[in-house]
């Protein structure tokens, strides 16, 4: 029987942070599917893994404080987008990789989580779907936060575009893998409730 591989520890960073804006302003991880919030999907999926489970959000905090371990938000309160929440985690993280994932991707498996922990080394792991990078969707050394840093300091807000500059490691993925699939619109919800 082969051995079971051992995964790194890492720390565990849902984004939650965002507007909303594709559900009219709603805070995506509290939205209902399948009578329970898209992050309780999330939390069921990732608490395993790791005891430093680290939610980003910039509101509604009471009520996700059920699914982490700790809570943070991003330090400038107008919505800068999912590269400050990845920047907070990495400063928050008490292990030496952070696993990201967002918050309204329910469908996730167990299996694309421990192909990305899988390559756990010094360079960051990310799954790519067909050609395109998913930047929520990886995994990244604790070592590289000081490089985000400097580049959020110079203006960086793509998290995309700083992760490539780091030669990530691809997970690769279908197009249209339905792992991936972002419930982020009323439209969708609906399609994956049937």
């Amino acid at each position: 029987m082969p051995a079971t591989p051992v995964l790194p520890s890492c720390s565990v960073l849902l984004l939650c942070g965002g507007r909303g804006q594709r559900m009219g302003g709603r805070d995506k991880g509290l939205i209902e599917w399948q009578g329970r919030p898209l992050i309780a999907w999330l939390h069921d999926l990732v608490r395993p893994l790791s005891d430093d489970l680290i939610i980003s959000c910039n509101r509604n905090s009471e009520r996700y404080k059920a699914f982490a371990d700790r809570l943070i938000s991003d330090d400038d309160q107008h919505f800068p987008g999912p590269l400050a929440g990845i920047r907070a985690g990495l400063q928050a993280a008490r292990h030496e990789y952070l696993l990201v994932l967002p918050c309204d991707t329910p469908l996730l498996d167990r299996a694309l989580i421990d192909a990305l922990l899988a390559e756990a080394g010094s360079r960051p792991v990310m799954v790519r779907q067909g050609d395109f990078w998913e930047p929520l969707f990886s995994l990244i050394p604790k070592a590289l936060g000081s490089a985000l840093e400097k580049a959020w300091q110079a203006g960086e807000r793509s998290p995309q575009r700083w992760l490539c500059q780091h030669e990530p490691i691809a997970i690769v993925c279908p197009p249209n893998d339905p792992r991936l699939a972002n419930l982020n619109t009323p439209d969708l919800l609906a399609q994956n409730s049937e």
